[in-house]
Formats: C-alpha cells, sequence, structure tokens
C-alpha cells in the first residue's frame, strides 16, 4: 500500500509539491483548500498528467478533511502569502489563526503523522500547531532551514561556477532576517568556502541568503517563491516516507539542545521514519552563538503571542 500524504493549501506552494510527490512516485497525495473547486481541479489535472508522465499516485482534491485521515505525513502550507514590504511578523495573526484550525482538523483525523510547517513565518506557525494538534515534539517540525540552506548552496555555485552538488551550507536560526548562515562549515567538495572566496564575498551572499525570499516578493511583485520551497519539503517528506536518516537543517523544538528550551528554531536533525529522531549539536563560536539566540529570541516574541 503506498503512503499517504496530505497538503493543506492549494497554492503554488501546495500544489507544486503534490506535483512532485506525484512525479517522484512517493505516494498518494490530499490536496486540501478552503476554495471551492480549486483543490478538486488541481488534483483531477494532475491525475490526468500521470498516463502521460507514468505515475499512479491517486490525488485527491477537497475542500474537507475527512479525506486524509490516515495520513503519513501533513504538510501545511495554507496560509496568506507576504506582499511586497511586507515582513514574515506581518503575517503572524492572521496565518496563527489559520495553522491553529488546520493542524487540530488534520491532526485529529491522523494522529500517528509526521507534520511539516511551510506557512510563514514558520518557526511560529510551528510551534502554534504543535500546540493545537497536540503531537510530541519528534513529529512536527517547520521546512525552513532546508529551504535556506539550499539558497546558500545556489548562491555559493554560482558564485564561484562549480555544481551545485558540490556544494554543502549549514544554516542555524529562525527562518528569517535573523537567520544565522554558518560559512565555516560550508563547502565546496570538502572545501571551506572560507578557503575559497573572500570575507567580502561570503558576507554579501550571507546577506543575500538572509534575503531570498524577500528578493524573489520583490521580482515577482504579486507572489513569492513556491518552487524551491516545495522542493525543499520534497526532501524532508522524503527523508520520513523513505526512512532516511537524513541530517537537514530544519526548525525543530527544542528542549534543552543548544542551550535553548520549548521553542522551535533551526538546527540539524535527522530525519527518519520516527521523524526528529536526533538533534544534532555543533560546536558554535562565541559570535555564532550569539547571533544564534538572537534569532531564537525574535521567535520567541513571536511565539509569545501565543502562549
Amino acid at each position: 500500500m503506498r503512503k499517504k500524504v496530505t497538503v493543506v493549501g492549494a497554492g503554488h506552494v501546495g500544489a507544486t509539491l503534490v506535483q512532485r510527490i506525484a512525479e517522484t512516485r512517493l505516494a498518494d497525495a490530499v490536496l486540501v483548500d478552503v476554495a471551492d473547486g480549486v483543490p478538486q481541479g488541481k488534483a483531477l489535472d494532475l491525475m490526468e498528467s500521470g498516463p502521460v508522465l507514468g505515475y499512479d499516485s491517486k490525488i485527491t482534491g477537497t475542500n474537507g478533511y475527512d479525506e486524509t485521515a490516515g495520513s503519513d505525513i501533513i504538510v501545511i502550507t495554507a496560509g496568506l502569502a507576504r506582499k511586497p514590504g511586507m515582513s514574515r511578523d506581518d503575517l503572524l495573526a492572521a496565518n496563527g489563526v489559520i495553522v491553529k484550525k488546520v493542524a487540530e482538523e488534520s491532526g485529529k483525523r491522523s494522529p500517528k503523522a509526521f507534520m511539516i510547517v511551510v506557512t510563514n513565518p514558520m518557526d511560529v506557525m510551528a510551534y502554534v500547531a504543535m500546540k493545537a494538534c497536540g503531537f510530541p515534539k519528534e513529529r512536527v517540525i517547520g521546512m525552513g532551514g532546508v529551504l535556506d540552506s539550499a539558497r546558500f548552496r545556489a548562491f555559493i555555485a554560482m558564485e564561484l561556477g562549480v555544481s551545485v552538488e558540490n556544494t554543502h551550507a549549514f544554516v542555524l536560526g529562525g527562518h528569517g532576517d535573523s537567520m544565522v548562515p554558518l560559512s565555516r562549515y560550508s563547502s565546496v567538495a570538502g572545501i571551506p568556502i572560507t578557503e575559497l572566496m573572500s570575507k567580502e564575498t561570503i558576507d554579501r551572499i550571507v546577506d543575500r541568503t538572509r534575503n531570498g525570499g524577500a528578493e524573489i516578493v520583490d521580482l515577482l511583485k504579486t507572489g513569492s517563491a513556491y518552487y524551491a520551497p516545495a522542493a525543499a519539503t520534497l526532501e524532508m517528506v522524503e527523508a520520513v516516507l523513505l526512512d532516511k536518516k537524513k541530517i537537514l537543517p530544519c526548525s525543530a523544538y527544542l528542549d534543552g539542545e543548544y542551550g535553548v528550551k520549548g521553542m522551535f528554531s533551526g538546527v540539524p536533525v535527522k530525519l527518519g521514519e520516527k521523524g526528529v529522531e536526533q538533534v544534532v549539536e555543533i560546536r558554535l563560536s562565541a559570535d555564532e552563538k550569539a547571533a544564534f539566540m538572537k534569532s531564537v529570541d525574535a521567535v520567541r516574541q513571536g511565539c509569545a503571542k501565543f502562549m
């Protein structure tokens, strides 16, 4: 029997993720959205793509939650998208209401599922989702770090003219302006980028990574990024469904790790069939630690509105 993934939110991120799940033959998928006809239409369109691309995944579109029962993974992409000039914090109140309802409704129908939160501000929304669904901390996670690291890797590859397959990058902290790209843990074919680029170049790439989402919003003018967020989420879905034990930077609930208790923040974790199977603690310099704690404090301020 194929695995089952529910994606709540049939916008660009959600629909693109379902498309990639089908095309990689990972699972059947349920696409949920409040807009009448939208998830049904997109699901049917994807089903009609199957004969051409050779996948048999069943895609179901619905405006309710009953069809999501028994899901192995729940992905929450529902919420308002950022518009030009809007910060992630501007989304806080409205998306908090949406995510709370989604987590409650989907969680009670799939009590053994693993939940991935994509909705921004993502670290705070992961906290809201965990409180709403009642899942243990090992089974709720935020996507941001995988996306931020992918952007960092892409910019490194562009700068050096090398394959993205050779690049490795690490980003800690919240998914936002206070994220902490770690240049000394980032490399190209095992060579630290500090040996390949000047400090000025690295600082420029780090700054571009921090503002990666805003850069795309400014270019699109009427939307936000979705190809890379969907790809990042797919990597997490695959790691869990295939029990890959993959080390990925994700927003996890910390219970003493890195000196943080009771808060979500981006850290390296091992993802497998049990969800977050380990939080990997790495040694941070004093400056890195200070930047990380500043990022955690920013998330804490957002979470305080939901405590």
